[in-house]
């Protein structure tokens, strides 16, 4: 865990400041070209990624965001495709998982087949993820090339490149905010997800 947490904080420049503090540049970055339209909260990640999976698997940042997100509150996570050989086909699977609704049954099966075990070669060894998690065959096959699903591929291709995305993981509020990690108290691990949580909450109540 020491080990994980310290390849995590390798990428980011530690920083103390006050978790009560949030400061554009610090903390949160004010986009120069706002993106109307996006959902109110919205991750961006890869199944490819190590530090996505230490985003999800270790730090549970995306939960503790959501325990603090006001009520009504969306959050939205959106895979890339320009990681990794399957990218694309990565985040036409993630477009599946989103149509049937199976994404909290999908996330961690996927990132331990891509990274721990490297089963997932092939597409149809992305379906047999599915499978396993108890998404019937059939079901997968008949959202694969669904109208719904390549609506929800074009919509992540689209947003990634209207926000300008850098890189992974990422997490942008209103279209108008990026979160910070470099400007985030890095002195533990707790003390970082409070704070990347808190800034969230800030970001989607600040008017």
């Amino acid at each position: 865990m020491k080990k994980i947490w310290l390849a995590l904080a390798g990428m980011i420049l530690a920083f103390s400041a006050s978790a009560a503090q949030f400061t554009d540049g610090k903390q949160y970055i004010t986009l120069d070209k706002p993106v109307a339209g996006e959902p109110q909260v919205l991750e961006f990640f890869s199944f490819y990624c190590p530090h996505c999976y230490q985003f999800e698997q270790v730090l549970h940042v995306s939960d503790n965001v959501k325990k603090k997100l006001p009520e009504g509150t969306k959050m939205t996570k959106y895979h890339v495709e320009f990681l990794g050989p399957l990218g694309k086909d990565l985040t036409q699977a993630w477009a599946v998982a989103m149509a049937l609704g199976v994404e909290d049954k999908i996330t961690s099966p996927m990132f331990e087949a891509v990274q721990k075990t490297q089963t997932v070669q092939t597409t149809a060894d992305i379906r047999k993820v599915f499978v396993d998690a108890g998404v019937k065959g059939e079901e997968y096959d008949a959202a694969w090339n669904s109208f719904v699903v390549k609506s929800l591929v074009a919509q992540q291709e689209k947003a990634a490149a209207d926000l300008q995305l850098q890189g992974v993981p990422a997490m942008f509020v209103n279209g108008k905010y990026q979160l910070n990690m470099q400007g985030m108290d890095t002195s533990s691990m707790d003390i970082f997800v409070q704070q990347y949580a808190d800034t969230v909450k800030y970001l989607v109540e600040k008017k």
